[in-house]
């Protein structure tokens, strides 16, 4: 099984001038990030826009992203809808195209109840060989997954950890404490990921390491060994890039910031639209503030 690590991207996708998808610059953009210290991709999840790409387009990047990388990082598919046949048929997929994992996120939208999510995951788990990472984000589907659903859960076998982007730190304390050996918790959101790491997290599925990736890294590090002192101070420094690049809903200021360093990434979808000048310049006058690990195109 491929590494998943402990700094994962949550990735963009390109967008040629007719609102195509770039794969080529899909591929460049995955290089780059792997270069300034992701060790794996997220593909097609909520950041790479995955409610407006078609089946045909989600597995041409599954390809086209594994192609660029191959075994430097691992490549996770953002599989989970709020249909379980569906999400089988998509994880199938994409395992079929190499992803070495799948991101499933809690069903939007029709609110199962917590047996309806338990059976909803297994399921999924079940259809495929390779590991599954649960996502759990009630900001966007309107639904808590409890942390005793979450642990049980960690007791099938191929469902290896959870992105958790709830907010809540007491239930994502309960998960890392119940969890079965092994499961591994990450942070869903980059303003959290020193206070999960310290308290026993593994990492962070983020969108702010487009930018700083060595540098999250470099605080996760620093709070493996032990130094919680200058990893608290690496926290507060990039404190202000994490929070100001969700203003506006994600990831339009992200795809504004990536292409800032050069990069062929277009504008996003409708729904979704570029930032106005005014937004654009509150959130370059933060950014301006730090060195990107993201090298310019």
């Amino acid at each position: 099984m491929t590494e998943i690590g402990r700094v994962i991207t949550a990735m963009i996708t390109p967008f040629d001038d007719e609102g195509r998808v770039d794969y080529a610059e899909a591929g460049v953009l995955a290089r780059a990030l792997v270069a300034s210290g992701s060790d794996g991709l997220v593909v097609t999840g909520t950041t790479g826009e995955s409610p407006t790409l078609s089946a045909a387009e989600r597995l041409g990047l599954y390809a086209a992203v594994k192609d660029a990388v191959g075994d430097g990082a691992a490549v996770i598919a953002g599989t989970g809808t709020n249909d379980t046949a569906a999400s089988i048929e998509n994880s199938r997929d994409a395992e079929r195209e190499g992803a070495d994992a799948v991101l499933l996120a809690v069903p939007a939208y029709n609110k199962p109840p917590q047996e309806g999510l338990y059976r909803h995951f297994r399921a999924v788990a079940e259809s495929v060989s390779v590991p599954c990472i649960l996502y759990n984000v009630p900001g966007r589907t309107g639904l808590n997954m409890t942390a005793e659903t979450t642990v049980r859960l960690s007791e099938v076998d191929n469902i290896i950890g959870v992105k958790e982007a709830g907010g809540d730190l007491g239930q994502i304390s309960r998960i890392i404490d119940g969890a079965g050996d092994g499961f591994r918790v990450w942070s869903g959101n980059d303003d959290e990921t020193f206070y999960i790491v310290a308290a026993g997290g593994h990492g962070v599925v983020s969108v702010a390491s487009h930018l700083v990736g060595r540098q999250i890294g470099g605080m996760i590090g620093m709070l493996l060994e032990g130094d919680v002192e200058a990893a608290a101070a690496e926290h507060r420094r990039l404190l202000d890039l994490c929070q100001v690049i969700f203003t506006v809903s994600s990831p339009i200021p992200i795809r504004h910031a990536v292409a800032g360093r050069g990069y062929r990434i277009g504008d996003p979808r409708p729904p979704l639209v570029p930032l106005t000048e005014r937004e654009a310049g509150r959130i370059d006058a933060v950014l301006g503030r730090y060195d990107f690990d993201l090298p310019a195109r």
